[in-house]
């Protein structure tokens, strides 16, 4: 099935009123929690992930999850424009501009702006996802054990090297998930692993239960442990949200610009929507003829991050979909649903849940026509959100999350393990430590392990000859991690001459039996 008769047959699946009304509510819900700060489409997609398991079809809940993840990057800036606070990460860089905007009097056309880039960027990376689904399926067919295992590592390399500008932090986070990952039955040999005895961790920890306790639970220990240090911000009034034909011909390339780095940025496993939107701020600065402007109401400011964040969404599902591999927190999630309706991720997903696929894909097209239609005319209606205290939104949140939980497996031991967890992401995030790369590394790290073995038993136990390709990817992986990380301890110590590394880590073998590279 080529890409035009898929798209086709995805209309006809989303076309029907059931995933009519999915993909309006997830819209809907999406621009709620974006508007709300704190609340990102992780959290939100993990509380629901309980409850569709038992009410909705594998295609509808991911028609939902959808809305719910274009959604948020649509919401996010409305407070960032009015009221200087990112309602999500990736929106912090609108502030710059988009606040400026609005104390000017221009909140209208930042909003505007901000809601055309969005649904510009967002039709242009379906639309990418849509003729790259099928060329990049059957370019991983072709991949053997030896392949994915390279590939995985790869992805967790990239994680820990980007890692939100704490590389070290991050890889502490990436092998904190993947020991998590470690627990339980041994994919392979049938062996339990770091147990203790309970029976309930037989099957491991849970993806939904640490999901839910790293980011509801710990949001609201967090949130609750800030209450006094927020201070309230006042409101600017929209005004009209009619651009002028200067304000259209400055946003026209941004958004262009935009839509291109968030698609590639957000396909990398890790990078995100913040990086994202950080990287095409800095691009619109860099070409602009006015850089001047930028941090003081620059409508290029608010234009080209707001593009970034919507397109990184769908380059996040292009790795998701083709390889089962999840670009990003929130794709780790949706992968985590995918396995707990028992559908086999990977390359063959899209030959064997074709429905699944195209019906995605066709509903984020119609997804963000009903969130720009959601976003500019009804903006006074989701700031009101706001208006809700902290003393109601925490015990809501913490009611759908044991709740959720609970209903899983009907496990006391899943409760303990829900608070416990987020205990724990509350002193990691206290600390800096970011939490998307544990989530990351307990979805890979059992994926890592069964492809190592797989390759070492077809491979006879010669580790050395398990893949033409699988040296040159594990190295680079490697060597990108620790360029990274090298390059950070440069900084911390202020002087290159300090750390006698580069030698270290730019000459390494291009193969096991080859000779060596430098760079």
């Amino acid at each position: 099935m080529d890409s035009f008769s898929g798209i086709l047959s995805g209309f006809s699946v989303a076309l029907q009123p059931s995933h009519l009304l999915l993909a309006l509510t997830g819209a809907a819900l999406g621009t709620a929690v974006g508007v709300l700060p704190g609340i990102g489409p992780a959290l939100a997609i993990s509380l629901l992930l309980p409850f569709t398991y038992k009410l909705v079809d594998p295609v509808g809940a991911f028609i939902l999850f959808g809305g719910i993840y274009y959604g948020t990057m649509y919401g996010g800036s409305t407070t960032a424009i009015l009221i200087n606070t990112p309602g999500e990460s990736a929106s912090v860089v609108t502030t710059l501009d988009g606040y400026r905007m609005a104390r000017r009097g221009r909140a209208g056309a930042a909003l505007a702006t901000s809601a055309i880039g969005s649904f510009f960027a967002g039709t242009i990376a379906t639309f990418l996802l849509m003729i790259l689904a099928q060329p990049l399926v059957e370019f991983a067919l072709k991949f053997g054990p030896s392949e994915y295992f390279a590939l995985i590592v790869l992805s967790l390399c990239t994680v820990t090297a980007i890692g939100g500008g704490h590389p070290f932090k991050a890889a502490f986070s990436t092998l904190l998930g993947l020991a998590l990952g470690a627990v339980g039955i041994e994919n392979t040999s049938g062996q339990l692993r770091f147990t203790f005895g309970a029976p309930a961790l037989i099957d491991g920890i849970g993806v939904v239960v640490a999901a839910i306790g790293l980011f509801a639970i710990s949001e609201v220990l967090f949130g609750l442990g800030n209450l006094r240090r927020q201070t309230a911000s006042r409101l600017m009034e929209t005004g009209s949200i009619w651009m002028t034909r200067e304000e259209w011909r400055r946003s026209a390339l941004p958004w262009l610009r935009g839509s291109g780095v968030g698609f590639l940025v957000g396909a990398l496993p890790g990078a995100g929507a913040t990086i994202a939107s950080f990287m095409a701020y800095a691009v619109e600065k860099k070409v602009s003829s006015h850089p001047e402007e930028f941090g003081k109401g620059a409508i290029e400011g608010v234009a080209g991050p707001e593009a970034a964040n919507n397109a990184s969404a769908g380059g996040a599902l292009v790795p998701l979909l083709t390889l089962g591999i999840p670009g990003s927190a929130t794709a780790a999630v949706m992968l985590a649903a995918l396995q707990g309706y028992g559908i086999n991720t990977g390359p063959l997903l899209l030959q064997k849940h074709p429905d699944l696929v195209w019906g995605l894909i066709a509903s984020l097209y119609l997804g963000n026509v009903m969130l720009l239609v959601l976003n500019l005319p009804l903006v006074g209606l989701w700031v009101k959100l706001l208006k809700i205290p902290e003393a109601l939104l925490y015990p809501m949140i913490l009611a759908f999350s044991t709740l959720g939980v609970y209903s899983l497996s009907r496990s006391v031991f899943d409760l303990y393990l829900l608070f416990g967890i987020g205990v724990l992401g509350f002193m990691l995030r206290r600390y800096g430590y970011p939490l998307a790369p544990i989530v990351l590394g307990l979805v890979l790290g059992p994926m890592l392990e069964t492809e190592f073995r797989r390759a070492l038993i077809g491979s006879r136990g010669n580790c050395c000859h398990s893949g033409a390709g699988t040296a040159d990817g594990t190295i680079a992986g490697d060597w990108a991690l620790l360029e990274k990380l090298a390059s950070s301890a440069v900084k911390q110590e202020g002087s290159a001459a300090d750390v006698n590394v580069p030698s270290a880590i730019r000459c390494f073998p291009v193969a096991l039996d080859g000779p060596a590279l430098c760079r």
